[in-house]
């Protein structure tokens, strides 16, 4: 055999065997991408989730719950009034309007029937709700504070991620962790808008 044969024969090895391991490595990024994205969109119907039961037990009961025990009992056994306002309005003298408001409670429904019914989530787990998607048992942390305002105190709220998955929101202490709520501001919106 031809010594130019044989080194076309090795180079050609090494090529494919280059190519492969460069399609391997671009692979696995994408995968890993793929992942973190579906993992962190888990998190977010989580957050989601929380949110809406921290909202319906602050309207309930004029604070936020700061741990997981309290909003879990809240859920299971909590109600959610219903309250139905009307307006009349009556004209006075000399064009002026006047506006009477009534609210009248109409009953109440669980908090579980309205937030977590089976219509809206098929397959909701209330133990498994404060756990993060893809960390292995981790729960989400909570806070719950008052906060003062322009001399007003106002009620705030966070709900974060602890051990993000995605390496950029591990940054700085997980900074840019997937998050609801703030610690200092009256803000109920999550972080990954």
């Amino acid at each position: 055999m031809n010594l130019t044969k044989v080194l076309s024969f090795v180079f050609l090895l090494a090529a494919l065997g280059l190519g492969y391991l460069l399609w391997k490595g671009v692979d696995d990024v994408v995968e890993t991408e793929k992942r973190i994205a579906l993992t962190e969109a888990a998190i977010i119907e989580k957050l989601q989730m929380l949110r809406d039961a921290e909202l319906a037990y602050q309207a309930a009961n004029g604070k936020y719950a700061d741990n997981w025990d309290s909003l879990k009992q809240f859920i299971k056994e909590g109600k959610i009034w219903l309250v139905q306002r009307t307006e009349s309005t009556k004209l006075l003298e000399y064009g002026k309007e006047e506006t009477t408001v009534t609210f009248d409670t109409l009953g109440s429904v669980n908090v579980m029937d309205s937030l977590f019914n089976d219509r809206k989530y098929p397959n909701f787990n209330l133990e498994a709700l404060a756990v993060v998607p893809g960390s292995g048992g981790k729960q989400f942390e909570f806070f719950a504070d008052k906060i003062e305002r322009n001399s007003y105190e106002i009620a705030v709220f966070e709900i974060r991620d602890p051990a993000p998955i995605n390496p950029e929101r591990r940054l700085n202490n997980n900074e840019k962790a997937l998050k609801v709520g703030s610690r200092t501001d009256a803000s109920t919106e999550g972080n990954w808008k």
